[in-house]
């Protein structure tokens, strides 16, 4: 076991992320974003102002829509993240703008399938746009390890967050839309998946710290989208990401795949490191279980009130 600058754990990860890369070039599908897209439905906003109403899309669909669309516009900001955790030499810059190129045709069929159905306001989407990429997101540097960590568990939550909406949206040319954005998203993941299993056989103790923190720390890139938190709130409650999709789909099955429980030779470090991890994750799911039974009490009483006996005390 050893302790590593980040100069040397990417230099000795460049065989994995050679051999990640060209997997991810052989498996990745080529497509064209205006075959995805309803063009017939196409109206002049001129000639057809947007009003409420024009799209039968759910309201928490939408809402969703709108935040994964808002998240992959602010790619600029992600770009120079993941340069200045990787760098541009070699496989690492090959890789950086080919993520880039494939996260960029996402927004582009995104929006334009939002405006053909008139699902959004294009005035509005296009001041939070404005709103989103201006304000930028940043972090701390995290360097390598922690870069890697982070997008693994992100890009596999973006990944069930598009899966989740397309399904909800009603509309089967929405949900094939985002069907095919989720399955780069997860080809991505398996790419950032392989290089962090790969340093934990490197340096197994700096490779867990690394996860631990970002576990711990983990928000999704989205975050900074003006009024983040009252939506993010509406998509938990319509089952399109919560806490319990982030335990059950997004945390635990990345983990199993890096077999932490199985890792050998550990430091008193590495073990301490590895139970808090345990416990971070049994923490988490207690959370995710009181979440979802404040949602389930919320929704028994919007029922109850739904009712006409209780409507007519309201109105008595």
């Amino acid at each position: 076991m050893r302790s590593l600058t980040d100069t040397d754990l990417l230099r000795e990860l460049e065989p994995v992320a050679e051999e990640n890369l060209q997997r991810h070039l052989g498996l990745a599908v080529e497509w064209m974003p205006h075959e995805y897209v309803p063009w017939s439905l196409g109206r002049d906003f001129d000639e057809l102002p947007w009003e409420p109403g024009q799209s039968t899309m759910p309201p928490a669909a939408r809402i969703s829509f709108e935040l994964n669309l808002l998240t992959e516009d602010n790619l600029p900001s992600y770009h120079r993240l993941i340069v200045a955790g990787f760098g541009l030499d070699s496989v690492w810059g090959t890789w950086a703008n080919r993520w880039t190129a494939e996260e960029m045709r996402h927004s582009i069929a995104m929006r334009d399938y939002l405006l053909l159905t008139r699902a959004a306001d294009p005035e509005r989407l296009e001041q939070d746009r404005m709103y989103q990429v201006c304000k930028g997101y940043d972090r701390d540097r995290l360097g390598a390890l922690r870069t890697l960590a982070y997008v693994s568990f992100q890009e596999l939550a973006t990944r069930v967050s598009h899966r989740n909406t397309g399904r909800m949206c009603t509309d089967p040319v929405a949900e094939r839309l985002l069907t095919r954005v989720a399955a780069d998203e997860n080809l991505h993941m398996i790419f950032y998946r392989n290089l962090v299993a790969g340093a934990l056989e490197i340096s197994p103790t700096t490779t867990l710290q690394a996860i631990r923190d970002e576990l711990l720390g983990f928000e999704m890139p989205g975050a900074g989208i003006r009024d983040f938190r009252r939506k993010a709130i509406q998509i938990a409650q319509a089952g399109i990401y919560n806490l319990r999709i982030h335990h059950d789909d997004v945390v635990a099955p990345v983990l199993r795949q890096w077999r932490l429980a199985d890792l050998e030779g550990l430091d008193a470090v590495g073990e301490q490191t590895r139970e808090e991890i345990v416990a971070f994750m049994a923490a988490l799911d207690e959370a995710a279980t009181r979440q979802t039974e404040k949602f389930a009490a919320a929704s028994a009483r919007r029922d109850r009130a739904g009712t006409p006996l209780a409507q007519a005390l309201a109105s008595a």
